[in-house]
């Protein structure tokens, strides 16, 4: 369960980073995002769900 917490710690955490960081952009590509294709959001979501499905696997493997 520690373990559990931890992740989903450290996801909030990335989450959170573009508010902090950047929200003037964040804003605008919230204006955007109705009029890009779903074919765009579903191709960038399945391209961050392999990286992150990738990190996961470099990590328990070699860490």
């Amino acid at each position: 369960m520690a373990y559990f917490l931890s992740v989903l710690g450290l996801v909030l955490i990335i989450e959170g980073l573009p508010y902090f960081a950047f929200p003037e952009q964040v804003k605008e590509l919230a204006k955007r995002l109705p009029d890009m294709p779903d074919s765009v959001l579903r191709g960038l979501g399945i391209l961050l769900m392999l990286s992150g499905l990738l990190i996961v696997y470099i990590g328990r493997k070699y860490m």
